[in-house]
């Protein structure tokens, strides 16, 4: 499903840094060496459809490198 981010993320965490990452590997070797930590936070999103909803996002960051594999975890 894809989908873009309108405004701004907020309420964000972190999850998970560095070894506690289990694709920490499949990172590294997609998008380079970098201080990698699995993100989540709540965003409103536009649909592929056009439908605009508010959901609970996840993706993987590192310093340098940025916001990779966003995925919608649970719409709110």
């Amino acid at each position: 499903m894809h989908f873009e981010i309108v405004g701004e993320i907020h309420s964000v965490e972190t999850i998970a840094a560095s070894r506690g990452i289990r694709i920490l590997d499949h990172l590294i070797r997609e998008f380079g060496r970098g201080n990698w930590r699995k993100m989540k936070g709540v965003a409103i999103i536009r649909l592929e459809n056009g439908k605009v909803r508010n959901a609970e996002i996840h993706w993987y960051e590192a310093h340098g490198i940025g916001r990779r594999k966003l995925k919608i975890k649970r719409y709110l």
